[in-house]
């Protein structure tokens, strides 16, 4: 659906993407993980087609997004960070407004908004003023306004970014039920537990460079090799042991007062041929589990445990940034 080949932005003496190539399947929901200043938002305004690049290519489902921003605009839809709303709209208005833009009646495209609102859980909203509801609200709001078109993927730049606990399981959800649907999403975040939970792939950027990209546990398995499994058991914890060291794939085994903690060394099947030798030698399990991957200590690992440091070059002025982000004082 999102293919990026060696793609680059600068601001003048400062490189924000720096030979990025990145490539997301349809149907995917993608995190995009990195510190500030990492190229995240640099990245979905270039695809979005709010941003020139300097050089590189970018498809959405085999359109050229740097030549085609116009059919490009019809197959994606974005939600900044920031956004602007219309206060002395209605939700039923806003929705309307943003229909027309895209050149539909407002008789015949009524279905279809009474649906996004629902699906946002905004139903019960659509008469009432945009600027009285909640950040939340307004965040599901423009959710629902950037699915207007049917876009074939949705980009959300940290969308959960200012709101409470209960907003952000909302969110969630509805990003959830969206993936269910088949559609094709890439999100940032600082939220990473929460990516961590409903994503299906993650890519991991630093200082315009895509660090590493895949499914959280592969990028794992990629970094540390082994995945520490917890064991409990009623047999004698020692004999369990015994057979455990006699396995090739297993290593750093150790115990405390209930339970055996070993790593294992392969994928699911290993875990499942190491469950089933286990129970062939009588070990009497209550209780097996691979740990799950900490994406925080993923992304701390990947990126050094550092935030770029930006020096008086990296900081553009209103007027640098209009001009395209030339810092070099020519026009």
């Amino acid at each position: 659906m999102l293919t990026i080949n060696h793609l680059c932005k600068r601001y003048g003496k400062f490189t924000a993407l720096n030979d990025l190539n990145l490539h997301i399947d349809r149907g995917e929901v993608f995190g995009f993980i990195g510190p500030n200043g990492a190229g995240k938002t640099t990245t979905m305004r270039i695809v979005c087609g709010l941003l020139k690049a300097n050089s590189g290519e970018v498809y959405v489902d085999g359109i050229d997004a740097l030549n085609c921003s116009s059919a490009i605009k019809r197959k994606v839809g974005y939600v900044p960070d920031f956004f602007g709303v219309y206060d002395n709209l209605k939700v039923i208005e806003y929705m309307d407004f943003f229909a027309s833009m895209y050149g539909y009646d407002k008789n015949d495209i009524r279905e279809t908004i009474y649906g996004l609102l629902e699906l946002v859980n905004l139903s019960d909203k659509q008469d009432s003023f945009v600027d009285g509801l909640s950040r939340g609200m307004k965040q599901r709001l423009c959710v629902a306004r950037a699915l207007i078109h049917d876009p074939e993927l949705l980009i959300l730049d940290e969308p959960a970014s200012g709101l409470d606990p209960r907003a952000r399981y909302e969110l969630k959800e509805i990003l959830r039920n969206l993936g269910d649907m088949g559609k094709t999403i890439l999100i940032s975040s600082h939220i990473l537990p929460e990516l961590g939970e409903m994503c299906t792939s993650i890519g991991i950027m630093e200082k315009g460079r895509l660090v590493t990209s895949g499914k959280v546990d592969d990028i794992n398995d990629k970094m540390h090799g082994e995945a520490p499994i917890h064991i409990r058991t009623l047999s004698d914890m020692n004999e369990a042991v015994i057979i455990l060291k006699e396995m090739p794939n297993i290593s750093d085994i150790s115990m405390n007062e209930d339970e055996i903690i070993a790593k294992i060394n392969g994928d699911d099947e290993a875990v499942a041929n190491l469950i089933s030798n286990l129970i062939s030698r009588n070990v009497k399990l209550i209780g097996f589990e691979k740990e799950q991957v900490n994406l925080e200590t993923l992304f701390l690992d990947l990126t050094g445990n550092k935030e770029p440091k930006k020096g008086p070059d990296d900081f553009l002025s209103a007027d640098q940034i209009m001009n395209g982000g030339d810092n070099s004082g020519e026009n």
